[in-house]
């Protein structure tokens, strides 16, 4: 089948791989993108957690907190410029605000009563495109609450008090004295910013992302020659150490590496007086997902494609 110059460069942007690589992989794969991104991860040539990244969607992320609940939601905008004014922060952080009376989906904190303007968030948002000069948009919200504990919250390299382009909420379940789970908590949010995880335990990792994980280790081991009853462990030893890497209570702490996070959770225990349940996460970096339309890059991947 023919294999237009669009989804090389999708390819591409996804796997990190290069164009002549990913034009091979979606021939051998009928066009299948993520059939053809675990073929190059098989064959060694994209890595598992390159994301499907050239992100370019400025703007900021806010996060607002209330003891046992928080929120962050993401606000874009064209420029980086626009993400500076105080004006456009004053918004972001607003909007956080008012996100914390929702139920943190962004129907809801959209719908919700603006008390600047009295006006709904949505049209609130657009008033500001308008006053600003420059398009904007809710593109996400969530929160977090625990019925006793603390949700801690984190924004990294943070341009204003609750703003910036990366931020975490942790949720943690405890009875134990809040300062310390404030404390623990916010270290906990800054690892998550630093590592991000995929679930909390390797039980909540998705089974289909497990299963993708495990077939293309399967194909990596079965290149090797190796028979089956040494491909087995060799897959299960993968399998082991894949979880380590992506659930959170596994990692090494990035506060201190000699601990998992699980043990450091563990060691605040004897502060907080009470035991203590990570109950959740979130992390919202600016821009996840979001690609940017390059020209040269593009013309550069037609010449490939059709040549």
């Amino acid at each position: 089948m023919s294999i237009s110059a669009s989804q090389v460069k999708e390819l591409r942007e996804k796997s990190g791989a290069g164009m002549m690589d990913c034009k091979k992989a979606l021939a051998e794969n009928n066009g299948d993108m993520e059939a053809a991104i675990d073929w190059l991860r098989a064959k060694g040539i994209a890595k598992a957690d390159k994301k499907s990244g050239r992100t370019a969607a400025e703007g900021l992320v806010g996060v607002a907190a209330d003891g046992n609940k928080a929120v962050v939601v993401e606000i874009n905008s064209e420029t980086d410029f626009v993400a500076r004014n105080d004006a456009f922060q004053d918004l972001v952080r607003g909007v956080a605000e008012v996100a914390l009376s929702t139920d943190g989906t962004v129907e809801a904190v959209a719908a919700a009563t603006y008390p600047a303007t009295g006006k709904s968030v949505a049209d609130s948002i657009t008033d500001a495109v308008a006053t600003i000069g420059e398009n904007m948009n809710l593109r996400r919200s969530q929160s977090l609450s625990v019925d006793e504990g603390v949700v801690a919250s984190y924004i990294h390299n943070s341009v204003a008090t609750g703003l910036g382009k990366l931020g975490v909420l942790v949720a943690l379940k405890s009875s134990g004295d809040a300062n310390t789970l404030a404390a623990i908590g916010k270290q906990v949010a800054m690892h998550v910013a630093a590592t991000n995880p995929l679930a909390v335990t390797s039980a909540d990792v998705d089974a289909d992302v497990a299963d993708r994980e495990r077939a293309i280790f399967i194909e990596q081991a079965r290149e090797s020659g190796k028979p089956d009853n040494i491909i087995e462990k060799m897959v299960e030893g993968r399998m082991r150490k894949f979880f380590e890497e992506v659930a959170l209570m596994s990692q090494s702490f990035v506060i201190n590496p000699d601990l998992t996070v699980e043990a450091a959770v563990k060691q605040a225990e004897a502060d907080a007086g009470a035991p203590i349940t990570v109950a959740g996460f979130v992390r919202f970096q600016l821009g996840e997902g979001v690609e940017k339309e390059e020209s040269d890059f593009a013309a550069e991947v037609a010449a490939a494609a059709n040549g």
